[in-house]
């Protein structure tokens, strides 16, 4: 995977440079780069050559002068220059391994790699982490990453990995306290393998590691219908159960989920310190609803919407709460239509594995106006859903237009929207 450029950013050095999507940047100064983190630690420099393949195959030399630490503008198709580190382990819960064919082939994707950890926020292992990466992450001083914990006795963690490595693994999070780099524990929660007394006993050797873990998540295991060996779902009894074992420690949030299973309040906005986890679903409809809270909204608007939100269960919650207050503008009508899983089965339900047959199915014979959906149902910077059919489909065969929100986390474009209406 060399380092192929996918975007250049208006108004950059790159730009001025002339150098566009399909080049490859060979060198920096001479030095070949595995990944984006020796391109950001070479760009540093005031002054740069850059070797760049174009895309019709002819080689360049550039060479650039620049402030300290200005950015070049290069956006890249990959973090990862050469082979990203495969994952080798076979949980017991791996979603991967949960999933039929025929999807888009990057959702087969196995990937355990500190680089991505680093750089995207992925999750690891550590079970794969060679003296050399340690060397690196020491030297470079990197950090923080996010590491896939899940229990903390080694002989239950290599039952639940399926990797005799997995135990072993465990000596790093001591060696990260050693040598102070920071990190948030990931914890997938599998009622009769780590959960009770098991996860007392990884809260409890993480709180040992005190300030060098920055956060614990707890997450519900997810189990579609096509997973072939038995895994208990999270159920009310655990889910309260869990709530309250991390209620003891500092720095434990327990997911959205667990608190939707127990038929509890979601906590307050100091539950989740400065949400590290958002993207595990720890505290992401708290800052939702607090975001709405924030929002002026037009007392009416000037023609009679119907406006109906396709959301996911995990998301019900917080958006019955939004649509309450959104009937009250005059000539405002809006609905709320969780999309249930046929797909996936009954226990997924978060918004992006919604498939579009899902979707279709949900609001095809809906009396709306608008369907809003958040954008995680799509792919990136595109309008495909993970079935490989796309948002225009979906309008094809409903009838009906989509406004698709892009931060999942705001109302704002749904306020100002209304605005412009009113």
């Amino acid at each position: 995977m060399p380092a192929i450029v996918s975007e250049v950013l208006k108004g950059s050095i790159a730009e001025e440079l002339e150098i566009q999507p399909k080049d490859e940047i060979i060198s920096i100064d001479s030095t070949k780069m595995s990944d984006m983190i020796d391109y950001n630690f070479l760009c540093k420099s005031e002054l740069l050559t850059l070797e760049v393949k174009k895309a019709n195959g002819e080689t360049e030399v550039i060479e650039i002068e620049k402030d300290f630490d200005e950015d070049l503008g290069i956006v890249f198709e990959s973090a990862v220059f050469d082979r990203v580190k495969p994952c080798l382990n076979h949980c017991i819960f791996c979603f991967v391994d949960q999933q039929p064919k025929g999807l888009r082939d990057t959702l087969y994707v196995k990937d355990d790699d500190y680089r991505l950890s680093y750089l995207q926020g992925t999750y690891i292992t550590l079970t794969n982490l060679t003296e050399q990466d340690k060397e690196r992450i020491k030297r470079m001083h990197l950090g923080p990453f996010y590491v896939s914990v899940h229990t903390t006795n080694p002989e239950l963690r290599v039952k639940m990995l399926r990797n005799p490595n997995a135990g072993k693994a465990l000596e790093n999070l001591d060696w990260f306290r050693r040598n102070k780099i920071p990190f948030h524990a990931q914890i997938v929660l599998c009622p009769g393998y780590n959960d009770g007394k098991e996860l007392e006993r990884t809260l409890s050797d993480l709180a040992k590691l005190k300030t060098t873990v920055l956060s614990t998540a707890i997450v519900p295991v997810g189990v579609t219908q096509f997973r072939k060996e038995g895994l208990k779902r999270v159920d009310k009894k655990c889910a309260e159960q869990t709530i309250d074992i991390a209620s003891k420690y500092k720095r434990v949030c327990c997911s959205d989920e667990f608190f939707l299973l127990a038929e509890r309040d979601i906590p307050p906005a100091n539950y989740y310190g400065n949400y590290a986890q958002l993207e595990d679903g720890v505290g992401a409809l708290r800052l939702l609803l607090d975001d709405f809270k924030s929002r002026k909204l037009p007392r009416k608007l000037t023609k009679p919407l119907k406006l109906s939100f396709a959301t996911s269960y995990a998301a019900e919650y917080a958006i019955n709460r939004v649509a309450k207050e959104l009937n009250k503008i005059k000539n405002l009508s809006v609905s709320v239509n969780p999309v249930k899983s046929e797909y996936w089965g009954d226990d997924i339900t978060v918004a992006g594995l919604i498939t579009t047959d899902d979707l279709i199915r949900t609001v095809k014979d809906l009396d709306t106006d608008l369907v809003i959906i958040p954008s995680v149902m799509l792919r990136p910077y595109s309008e495909d859903f993970l079935d490989g059919k796309n948002l225009d489909y979906v309008k094809e065969c409903t009838k009906k237009e989509f406004f698709v929100v892009k931060n999942i986390y705001s109302m704002e474009e749904i306020a100002e929207y209304l605005k412009s209406l009113s």
